[in-house]
């Protein structure tokens, strides 16, 4: 019987990393045009506490970036074994696919948040969906 080959590991972290990225980056250009913005945190317009669309878009980033990395890491290296149908993979490169071509779609159309602090807002997600990335990646690892 053949030994069961997978992934090196490197290449499994590096991919987990980019994906959860991707998708939490795609995440926060979505949820800019359906009105949760980051950059809430920052605006001193009001003397109120921090807007709840804000704290449902750090918290959204977080989670989409965490889970992109523990379910890329998973199937990655479930992937080699055969131990995923070839229509799971199909249909979750098509569901990628969909996310970024729509997150690409909304970031091309004109943004009505200011240009400092979507700047702002734009490298906090990123860092964010590194981490979290990171920490799925990390988690989806440990286990195997």
């Amino acid at each position: 019987m053949a030994e069961t080959t997978y992934f090196p590991r490197p290449l499994i972290l590096a991919t987990a990393l980019v994906s959860g990225v991707l998708l939490a980056l795609a995440v926060h250009m979505l949820g800019a045009r359906f009105g949760l913005d980051l950059g809430g945190l920052w605006r001193s317009d009001a003397g109120e506490l921090m807007p709840a669309s804000a704290a449902l878009a750090w918290w959204l980033t977080a989670t989409v970036g965490f889970c992109g990395g523990y379910f890329t890491a998973r199937v990655m290296h479930d992937a080699v074994s055969g131990r995923i149908p070839p229509r799971v993979r199909q249909f979750l490169v098509a569901v990628g696919v969909l996310v970024l071509a729509g997150a690409g779609q909304a970031a091309s159309a004109p943004t009505p948040i200011p240009t400092f602090s979507g700047v702002l807002a734009g490298l906090a997600a990123l860092s964010l969906g590194a981490a979290m990335a990171f920490c799925g990646t990390h988690f989806a690892l440990r286990k195997t």
